[in-house]
């Protein structure tokens, strides 16, 4: 009886023990299986878990701040960061500028992930508890934002390698504001060396924050610096007479609106999201030409911004007929840019593609177009634009109820970090997507 009792009981306990195998089996199957097919929500909860991580490191970058080829501090935390997510990580490409390779477990597509990294001449007073330690140089245009959001979205993608397809090259690209960094490494054979196949990127601005605006083609518009080169025959009068005219001929805006007051880029009537925004089809100019002397000759110079490039070609042209008008013909010498950079402008087809996935995913409410062109800012990302199709998104930091307004280079620049959790998320889905279509 206690035998038969014995194996009754040996019988039930190795039928519970099969029963847990089985059990733990599946939900290991099941587990495999959930990393085999990363989903958006295991985004958002990993998102969720490193959000107070990412706080932190942005606030460290934020009180040590760096300018353009002097990212020393900043590389060496970068590094850091994505050697211990094991990233393969080169840091010999072009000054202090950082490379991380996440390699998927599956052979795909390769893409690209820039964040760049250097801080402003700035000495605006700061009411935040994580001031800069640095006098004079502030993180002022928020790219202390985007280094903990491509950190963020490495550290998601990279616990989940396994799983992915392809490539993400993480470039953290040094001497942004001196548009200089991205022209560097292209000439110091990044590109070549990594050959992308689709390159994605982002800037904090004063949208609301948890909104993400996108547009096909030109995002900003053109920057030129136009120099007039005269005999130093004219009185200064003369020269800032000539200077209102040249302006008042070149001005133009298509609607009663005035592109020139940033403040209202994140206005729903007139901004950025609105089809009838006044941030289209203008040409701006400074008010006031520098006016000064040299060599026995007289020079004028000017900024402008463009939104219509099929434009450019004739602004040269009106001013010298402006000064020829003006009864000024023999005393012109020359009209030339001094400076034009190019701007960004977005692959059409990603665009779309980046555009649907994200609304997809995340509603409508994140992912809206844009209509206008930005005035007075660009990115050298433009530079690997010309190079790999790519997509640039502008990313909403500002909270107004919290009286947060992330209009960049202003005195009063502050973020709202919650943008951080939103570009971690909804970045690391839109490169899981493009990832998984092989």
């Amino acid at each position: 009886m206690k035998k038969i009792t014995f194996i009754s009981s040996f019988f039930i306990i190795s039928m519970s023990f099969l029963s847990a195998q089985v059990k733990q089996k599946k939900a290991l199957v099941t587990q495999k299986a959930a990393q085999e097919t990363l989903n958006h929500e295991s985004i958002k909860l990993q998102t969720d878990n490193i959000f107070n991580k990412l706080v932190k490191i942005r606030r460290d970058f934020h009180e040590n701040p760096e300018l353009a080829g002097n990212e020393i501090r900043t590389q060496k935390v970068i590094e850091q960061y994505l050697l211990d997510l094991g990233l393969e990580v080169e840091t010999d490409t072009y000054g202090h500028g950082v490379i991380g390779i996440l390699k998927g477990g599956k052979k795909g597509k390769k893409i690209a992930w820039r964040s760049d990294m250097d801080a402003l001449l700035q000495d605006y007073p700061e009411e935040v508890d994580f001031k800069s330690k640095k006098k004079g140089i502030r993180h002022g245009c928020g790219h202390d934002i985007h280094m903990a959001i491509g950190l963020g979205i490495a550290e998601i993608l990279s616990k989940n390698k396994e799983s992915l397809y392809g490539t993400v090259y993480f470039i953290f690209q040094p001497e942004e504001e001196t548009f200089v960094g991205a022209k560097e490494m292209i000439s110091h054979g990044l590109l070549s060396k990594i050959k992308p196949d689709e390159i994605y990127g982002l800037h904090v601005t004063a949208l609301p924050v948890g909104q993400i605006m996108v547009k096909p083609n030109e995002v900003f518009a053109y920057q030129k610096r136009i120099r007039i080169e005269l005999k130093n025959e004219l009185s200064r009068e003369d020269a800032n007479e000539l200077a209102k005219k040249i302006h008042s001929s070149l001005s133009r805006v298509s609607t009663d609106g005035k592109p020139w007051e940033l403040q209202h880029i994140s206005d729903p009537k007139i901004g950025l999201t609105n089809p009838k925004t006044i941030f289209r089809d203008y040409l701006i100019i400074d008010d006031t030409f520098t006016n000064y002397s040299k060599s026995n000759k007289l020079f004028l110079e000017a900024n402008l911004y463009e939104t219509n490039s099929s434009n450019l070609k004739n602004i040269i042209p009106k001013v010298v007929q402006v000064i020829n008008t003006n009864g000024y013909k023999d005393q012109l010498l020359s009209v030339s840019f001094i400076q034009e950079n190019p701007t960004v402008i977005n692959d059409t087809k990603l665009t779309a593609i980046a555009t649907k996935t994200l609304e997809s995913i995340y509603g409508k409410n994140v992912i809206v177009t844009g209509y206008g062109q930005v005035p007075f800012f660009n990115d050298d990302f433009a530079y690997f634009q010309q190079k790999v199709p790519g997509v640039y998104f502008l990313i909403g930091g500002s909270n107004f109820e919290k009286a947060i307004v992330a209009m960049n280079h202003a005195p009063n620049f502050q973020v709202d970090e919650e943008s951080i959790r939103t570009g971690v998320q909804c970045f690391s889905s839109l490169i899981l997507e493009r990832l998984n279509l092989n």
